[in-house]
């Protein structure tokens, strides 16, 4: 008796073991799905992740392409109010031309030219007032180094006296329209 007695004791021993090592087996394996699950998890989070972090930076380059084309559009708007009267400041300068060339001979006009020439003059005049007006400004470029940005030589000439790269006689007036060139001189230059 006293043998079975050990025998089973032995053997409640044994299963109490493998109770142990299939409850230890069961946690591993619970242990491994929990890790797997996490793993999953956290591969999720990573691309979540991933992809707030993909649609922020296209927001944030949707907003800054924004604040360039709202930047442009008030640059160009500013120059176009700036230069409003460009195409009709162009269209009047053949006018003053004319002006200039009547004019030239005026020393050797006759008394009742100069009479018409004398209201010619005001009407002139007037003009250089509207240009002065929306500050449209003639080129001053006679006795001045010549300036490719504002002039445009169509002749050269030695002329004694005076230092190469002069300008020494305006063929026709060139024109600013406040910062920008309008059109620019015809001048002959020195050599």
């Amino acid at each position: 008796m006293k043998e079975e007695k050990d025998k089973k004791k032995e053997l409640n021993e044994k299963l109490e073991k493998l109770e142990k090592l299939k409850k230890k087996h069961e946690e591993k394996i619970e242990q491994e799905e929990m890790k797997e699950d996490i793993d999953k998890q956290e591969e999720f989070i990573k691309n979540l992740s991933n992809s707030f972090n993909d649609l922020q930076n296209k927001y944030l380059y949707q907003q800054a392409e924004f604040q360039n084309y709202k930047k442009r559009r008030e640059e160009e708007t500013i120059s176009l109010l700036k230069y409003k009267n460009e195409d009709i400041a162009e269209d009047l300068l053949p006018l003053l031309d004319s002006f200039d060339r009547a004019f030239v001979n005026k020393d050797k006009m006759s008394e009742e030219l100069l009479k018409y020439l004398s209201g010619f003059e005001l009407i002139y005049n007037n003009l250089l007032n509207v240009f002065n007006k929306y500050e449209i400004k003639e080129i001053d470029c006679l006795n001045k180094e010549f300036d490719h940005n504002t002039c445009q030589a169509l002749m050269t000439e030695h002329k004694e006296g005076i230092e190469p790269g002069i300008v020494i006689e305006v063929l026709q007036k060139g024109y600013m329209i406040k910062d920008k060139l309008l059109r620019a001189a015809l001048v002959k230059v020195s050599e």
